[in-house]
C-alpha cells in the first residue's frame, strides 16, 4: 500500500547561470540521498529551461515529522554549504499541509 502524502513542498533556488555546472553534482547527491530517506515519498527537481539558473523542487512527505527529519539530516548540511559556495541568489520554499486535500 502506498503511503499517502500529507505534506507537500514546492520551491526554487536561483543561482548565477554560470554556476549551474558547479551545483549539479551536489544537487545529484542531495536528490539521490533524499529519495532513499525513510519517509520520503518523492523528491523531484528540474532545471527551468526558460529561466537560466533556476532549479525547481517538489517534495511529498507523509507527515511534518518526516519533513523535519529531512531538514535536519546530515546529508543536507553539505548541500547548504554548496549552495552558499555557488552563490545562491534566491531561495523560496512553500510547505503545504495537504492532508485533507481532495484530488479531482
Amino acid at each position: 500500500m502506498k503511503t499517502r502524502a500529507q505534506v507537500a513542498v514546492i520551491g526554487h533556488l536561483r543561482f548565477p547561470p554560470e554556476r549551474m555546472p558547479d551545483i549539479l553534482p551536489h544537487l545529484r547527491r542531495l536528490v539521490e540521498t533524499t529519495n532513499r530517506e525513510d519517509g520520503c515519498i518523492t523528491y523531484q527537481v528540474a532545471i527551468d529551461p526558460f529561466d537560466p539558473g533556476v532549479i525547481r523542487f517538489s517534495e511529498l512527505w507523509p507527515d511534518a515529522q518526516s519533513l523535519e527529519r529531512h531538514i535536519q539530516a546530515a546529508h543536507v548540511v553539505p548541500w547548504r554549504e554548496a549552495i552558499k559556495n555557488c552563490g545562491v541568489l534566491e531561495r523560496e520554499y512553500l510547505i503545504i499541509d495537504i492532508a485533507g486535500a481532495r484530488l479531482l
